[in-house]
């Protein structure tokens, strides 16, 4: 039997950030590559390219998705990409209504237990989406940033039917991931998994639910001490009324007058009858009212906020630059994003070039999906895997599941949470089966 150890050291230590001092260049490439993609892969014939200005452009301008072919024909297969959102959603909220009608107990386990399953697999084909575009895809900070913007908007693939629509919200998610920070949060607030896993679909006039103004306000926006009040999420959370998701082809009764005023765009509505129309006041302005009009008036207040453009800019630089990262990085992105209106390709570009950054590489710790993905792109380069699950289950084994993360301020992107002992014994078995073998990734599931 041959001897595993060395794979499994180069694995373990290359995927384990190390503090580079006076670098040789070819060491300094790598380490640009590590940072700027899912990590340096043995097969990366562009690699000494990460640090240029036209790779740079590229992947912040252009980004190309073109897959292996082998990748791009099991995403083709998926269910998730053969169908939209609307008819996946509506089909399974069948099942499982069929499934509760039914009266004998084993007729209706044996649904309830299909169903289930169906969900799961919904799941797991929009995980193994995203390892295969992280693994394989060229737009590899693009891919990065999906995964952060994920995270910064969390939701929890568990609750509810969000199993069933996780994989379009990731999707939308990366539509804007390079764009206007103002078009992601509202492409986040219309997606109807981000209402149902936040209970806005529940906020009604005289029926008022905080849980996603608040969360607006605290996780995804300005930040908490940023100076907005409780008034001023019980404020949001009045312009958010009526605002949800609507599983039925047909319109609510409306009364003329509200008839003009009803939003509809696949699974999301705006419901006036749902809707508080008093004025409202809200980070000292006063909003009158106008219906959805005031969700997208709201909305330009936080993207604009100085506090959102400082909160949101630190988050960068701490997911690409590691813990605390220095404030004159986070002040010139600051000013990059309030000069630029929030156009978070400028605001990397900002980080990406200034000198501070360039000191920190090599020296970040990898949380467990940068791990396990470098780890395999490592190793294996350009061959494509056919099963995703090994990974799914050491991202579980890990506590980085995709899609599990409970709380809506998502997983913490602090090397603490991710050094203890047990998590590097974790680390070290995940790196022998890698490197003794390919796990079962080239195994069919």
């Amino acid at each position: 039997m041959a001897d595993m150890r060395a794979p499994v050291s180069v694995l373990l230590f290359a995927t384990l950030a190390m503090p580079a001092l006076a670098a040789p260049p070819a060491q300094e490439s790598a380490a640009w590559v590590n940072r700027l993609t899912w990590g340096a892969s043995a097969a990366d014939a562009g690699s000494e390219k990460a640090a240029s200005n036209r790779w740079l452009d590229a992947q912040l301008k252009h980004p190309d998705d073109t897959l292996p072919p082998e990748a791009a024909a099991q995403i083709a297969a998926m269910r998730i990409s053969r169908k939209p959102l609307a008819a996946l959603v509506v089909e399974q909220d069948a099942a499982n209504r069929y499934a509760n009608k039914l009266t004998d107990p084993a007729q209706r386990d044996a649904a309830r237990k299909a169903y289930q399953q169906d969900m799961n697999a919904l799941a797991n084909e929009a995980a193994t989406r995203s390892l295969l575009r992280d693994l394989y895809a060229p737009d590899q900070l693009r891919e990065q940033l999906t995964w952060f913007w994920f995270n910064h908007f969390n939701v929890q693939a568990q609750k509810r039917d969000i199993r069933a629509m996780v994989g379009d919200y990731e999707n939308t998610i990366r539509d804007h991931s390079l764009g206007k920070f103002r078009d992601l949060l509202e492409a986040t607030l219309k997606h109807p998994a981000m209402l149902r896993y936040l209970d806005n679909d529940q906020n009604a006039a005289n029926h008022i639910n905080e849980n996603y103004a608040r969360e607006i306000m605290e996780l995804h926006s300005m930040g908490v001490g940023s100076g907005y009040t409780q008034k001023d999420v019980q404020e949001l959370a009045r312009i958010l009324t009526g605002v949800g998701v609507d599983l039925s082809p047909n319109a609510p009764k409306l009364s003329p007058q509200r008839q003009a005023l009803y939003v509809r765009a696949g699974l999301f509505e705006f419901n006036p009858n749902r809707h508080d129309f008093g004025d409202k006041q809200f980070l000292g302005h006063t909003i009158k009212s106008s219906g959805f009009g005031e969700v997208e008036e709201a909305l330009d207040l936080i993207a604009r906020s100085p506090a959102t453009a400082r909160h949101v800019s630190e988050q960068l630089a701490t997911y690409f630059m590691g813990d605390t990262p220095p404030a004159s990085v986070v002040d010139r992105m600051t000013a990059t994003w309030q000069k630029s209106d929030g156009d978070i390709a400028q605001v990397l570009r900002t980080m990406i070039r200034a000198p501070e950054f360039r000191q920190t590489l090599g020296t970040v710790f990898k949380d467990p999906v940068h791990y396990a993905i470098s780890s395999v792109r490592l190793m294996y380069g350009d061959k494509v895997i056919v099963n995703a699950q090994p990974i799914i289950n050491w991202l579980n084994r890990m506590g980085q599941g995709l899609y599990a993360r409970e709380t809506p301020d998502g997983y913490p992107m602090s090397s603490a949470a991710w050094t203890g002992p047990g998590q590097m014994s974790v680390r070290f078995e995940i790196a022998r089966q890698i490197g003794g073998g390919a796990a079962g990734l080239f195994k069919p599931p």
